[in-house]
């Protein structure tokens, strides 16, 4: 692992190339606080095997914590094949595939993705390259509000937090007016509401159920966008077609992607037809060549979105695809059966844990209609996550002093569980 620098002489041309005398210079408009009084007491270099070694050292330092941690980023087992197909050379150096020419492959890999998403959720068209789940989201609020042209937009209270802040980022930018709603079967939604943007299951777990809030949307001319962060769900769950969806707002990171310290993730739009033209991202579809040969090409690219920002419907360009490749390959090698088996595994291993935790004398407060995630009341929940952390337990996401909120997987066996459960002591 070698790092050779730029020489002297390197530096000095780029100096003169650039019209300045030193590299203070060149760095002048940098207030002088912030930079350092001191050089970096970096050490010496080291050699591959030295730091190798040095690497090993560090790692041996960390604790191998049994995982009961959700709140929107989940810990699934991901089978072999994805690291090993996601890894090859001609995806993982892949950018945005815009010669179809040379991108058939990546490109035929992000319509089997649309396909995938297509299928889970029953909307007509799905796209690729979101960010992640809530960025989803407020692009999923953009594309409503330009569809309806209305500026006010309902937000559930069960909307993720890190979700929530994030539409309200792109509401101030755009001059969109954001109020909450409890749903529940008072609600009214107001003449001039957008959408309404419900999460299911909701941050608590609590699987919802949406078709009321669905008919009194569409009955004052408001489309229903939903969230999803935990996409397993999608396999035991109602799919969003079934109560009328109109945008599906999605995160697949539960589909092959590790939860790596809360990313990179999949994000996805889903949504009907009648709305594809505000999709934003990227939309792959199927053709043939002036030969008669089946192909794939980026199709209703909005050229705004490249060449003039301040004029597109958005400006999401990175192109997030090996993040969806990897959920791709995941599906792909699951498969229907396999999926569904999942979620169920998943659910009832969330029922046994939160069983044995009412037996331990616990209160599930928001009920027992979840999937795999539910609140936990406990006396001093801050003091009960430090005391199962000394005992290796990451145990739930902290709600209040007195709630958590726990998730449970298909990498939470019976005997682990079991565990858990006995650290309660």
């Amino acid at each position: 692992m070698r790092f050779v620098p730029h020489s002297k002489q390197e530096k000095e041309e780029m100096l003169k190339g650039a019209k300045v005398s030193s590299i203070e210079e060149l760095f002048k408009d940098i207030p002088q606080k912030l930079f350092l009084k001191e050089g970096l007491k970096l050490g010496k270099g080291l050699s591959e095997m030295e730091l190798q070694h040095e690497l090993q050292e560090l790692s041996s330092k960390n604790r191998q914590l049994k995982l009961f941690l959700g709140a929107g980023c989940y810990s699934h087992f991901i089978p072999a094949a994805v690291p090993a197909i996601v890894g090859r050379s001609e995806f993982y150096t892949a950018y945005t595939p815009y010669q179809p020419e040379m991108s058939q492959g990546m490109l035929q890999a992000i319509y089997e993705w649309q396909t995938y998403i297509c299928l889970l959720t029953g909307m007509d068209v799905a796209n690729a390259s979101m960010y992640d789940g809530a960025s989803a989201c407020a692009e999923a609020m953009l594309m409503a509000v330009a569809s309806t042209r209305k500026k006010k937009v309902a937000i559930a209270k069960g909307l993720n937090p890190q979700y929530r802040e994030t539409v309200e980022t792109y509401a101030n930018v755009n001059g969109i007016e954001i109020i909450e709603v409890e749903v529940n079967a008072d609600m009214e939604i107001e003449e001039d509401t957008a959408c309404v943007i419900a999460q299911n299951p909701d941050f608590f777990g609590r699987i919802a159920k949406l078709k009321e809030l669905s008919e009194k949307a569409h009955a004052k001319g408001a489309l229903l966008v939903v969230a999803v962060t935990e996409a397993l769900s999608l396999a035991f769950a109602e799919k969003p077609v079934d109560y009328d969806a109109d945008i599906v707002a999605m995160e697949a990171q539960s589909f092959g992607n590790a939860m790596s310290f809360g990313g990179p993730h999949a994000g996805v739009i889903a949504c009907n037809a009648k709305f594809v033209r505000q999709i934003p991202g990227r939309l792959v579809g199927k053709t043939v060549d002036s030969g008669g040969k089946e192909g794939f090409i980026l199709t209703l690219q909005a050229r705004e979105q490249h060449i003039r920002r301040e004029n597109a419907g958005s400006n999401i360009c990175s192109n997030q695809a090996l993040c969806a490749l990897a959920s791709t390959v995941y599906l792909s090698v699951v498969g229907e059966n396999g999926l569904k088996e999942l979620a169920i595994q998943n659910h009832e291993n969330a029922k046994y844990l939160a069983e044995k935790l009412v037996e331990k004398g616990f209160e599930l407060p928001k009920g027992e209609d979840f999937f795999n995630e539910f609140v936990v009341k406990a006396k001093d929940a801050r003091q009960l996550q430090e005391k199962l952390l000394e005992k290796g337990f990451a145990f739930g996401h902290l709600l209040s002093e007195n709630e958590l909120l726990v998730a449970v997987t298909e990498m939470n066996s019976k005997e682990e569980i079991d565990e858990l459960v006995g650290a309660l002591q």
